[in-house]
Order: C-alpha cells, then sequence, then structure tokens
C-alpha cells in the first residue's frame, strides 16, 4: 500500500501539469468509477448472474451465514445465490452494512457443511476486513492510468501539445504496469489475511483448507464455457478461475498449495494454544 501510495502521488504530480482536458477527462473518469464503486455490490451480483433469496428458499444457508456473522461480530450481510456449474463465493459491497455474500449452486453441492461453513466465513473475514473498499481504492488510479493510455489519443489538440500527451502516456504505462503488479501481491496478501480470519471465525483451519482443494479439483472439471462466462470476477472468488501458466503467474490469489499449508500451520497454532 505504500508504494502504491508513493507511485500514485507521483502520477498526480505528472498530470497536474497539463492541459485541462487531460484533467477534465481524469475527472469525468473519476466521477465514473465513483459512481461503480457505490453500485459495487448490485454491479458484482449482476455481472455473476447472483439473486438474492430469502430465509424460506435457503433456510440452512441463511442461519448459517446469520451463526457466522454473529461469531465474526458483523451485521448480517445480503445472501445472494448464483446458479452456475462454478463452485466458488464471493463478497461484495463498500461497507460492513451493505454488503453482501454469494455462492454458487455448484459450490453448495460440492462441499460438505464444515466446509461451507469455511467458505462462508473466509468470506466474511473479506468483509470485516474491508477488502472490496481496500482494493477499489487501490485500483482506482490505475484504472485512470489504464484509460490514459488507452484513450490517449484523444487527450492532444494542436502540435504544441503533442510532447505534453506522450510524456501523459508514458507515465500513465508505467504507472499502470507498476500498480498492476503492487495491486495483484496485495490482493494476494489479503486473501492469506481472509483465510487466517475465517479459519479463527469457526475455529476449524482444516474444514477451510479441505474446501480449497475440492473447489480447486473441481475447477478442471468445470466446462470452459462456464468458466468463460465467469472469468471476469476472479478477483472476487474465493479461488480464481485458472487461465493458464500467464494466468496463474499473474493471479489476485496465492496457490492453494500454498494457502493449505499455511492454514494447516494454523491449526497446529490452534491445537498447541489451546
Amino acid at each position: 500500500m505504500g508504494l502504491l501510495v508513493a507511485l500514485y502521488i507521483g502520477f498526480i504530480g505528472v498530470l497536474s501539469v497539463f492541459t485541462a482536458d487531460l484533467l477534465l477527462i481524469v475527472g469525468v473518469m473519476s466521477l465514473f468509477l465513483g459512481g461503480q464503486f457505490f453500485l459495487s455490490d448490485r454491479l458484482a451480483l449482476y455481472s455473476m448472474g447472483a439473486s438474492e433469496v430469502d430465509e424460506s428458499e435457503y433456510p440452512q444457508l441463511h442461519a448459517t451465514v446469520s451463526r457466522l456473522s454473529q461469531q465474526a461480530d458483523l451485521p448480517k450481510p445480503r445472501v445472494a445465490v448464483a446458479d452456475s456449474q462454478v463452485p466458488n463465493a464471493f463478497a461484495t459491497g463498500r461497507s460492513r452494512d451493505s454488503s453482501a455474500v454469494a455462492v454458487t449452486t455448484g459450490l453448495m453441492r460440492t462441499l460438505d457443511e464444515a466446509e461451507l461453513e469455511g467458505v462462508l466465513a473466509h468470506e466474511l473475514a473479506h468483509i470485516k476486513n474491508r477488502d472490496v473498499v481496500v482494493m477499489t481504492i487501490a485500483s482506482f488510479l490505475s484504472t485512470i492510468a489504464f484509460l490514459v493510455v488507452r484513450f490517449g489519443v484523444f487527450f492532444g489538440g494542436g502540435r504544441n501539445r503533442n510532447g505534453q500527451v506522450l510524456v501523459a502516456i508514458v507515465a500513465s504505462l508505467v504507472v499502470w504496469v507498476v500498480s498492476f503488479f503492487l495491486i495483484r501481491a496485495l490482493s494476494r496478501y489479503r486473501e492469506y489475511a481472509a483465510d487466517r480470519g475465517g479459519a479463527v471465525i469457526t475455529g476449524q483451519p482444516s474444514a477451510l483448507a479441505s474446501a480449497l482443494l475440492k473447489i480447486s479439483g473441481r475447477m478442471d472439471q468445470v466446462p470452459n464455457d462456464d468458466l468463460r462466462d465467469t472469468s471476469e470476477m476472479n478477483a472476487f472468488f474465493i479461488i480464481p478461475i485458472k487461465a493458464g501458466v500467464v494466468g496463474r503467474l499473474f493471479s489476485t490469489h496465492p496457490s492453494t498449495d500454498q494457502r493449505v499449508e499455511r492454514l494447516r500451520e494454523l491449526e497446529s497454532e490452534l491445537e498447541t494454544s489451546g
């Protein structure tokens, strides 16, 4: 986060010396992205085809979320279900009071009760840690930098501005590339934190570890069409959808093996302290 802050301060400094047209476009895009932030919960659910469900439809799921929310000292989030073969789950919302937890039907068919609790607790830990807000803020100026690069051709007017525009585009490209790696490192760290937080909520790190292994194994059996349909939600999922070697290299999540190893270490710690 410190590196991202330093990077973004430099980026703002570079942009501030350029034309009013450039700053105006950045300002408009900032308003647009700000609107997305306030609608993040609805947009995420819509992107996944997830619908909010009430207690009469999924009584056991609601009961589990209610109990785990109390254990995590959180207000109960809204509960949503997506009809998808992809076994996964995600949390969304800009605050603890506007949050939602979504699971897929594939996940509920794949996991047993203890494993599902582990996954839901992981998602509640994301809400408790305000990870949606943190990652949105962290990626905000990175997105602006990407848009400056992509639409930089429209930022110039006359010949006397060409040099300024070129510098702005180059600076934006550097910011976008560097922040791309920093944001993924931050995301992987916060996944570890959510794993630990979820395991502490349930007191069963082994249940979450088992769930991660099951989900990871089932991903390889899901049809490619289903994987493509949901790949844009990778940053939200408990386990990202794999897209070959490059996809794993630039993943927003640590490898399943690394996560399971840390959960087993936590299990040993809890047993020793108990």
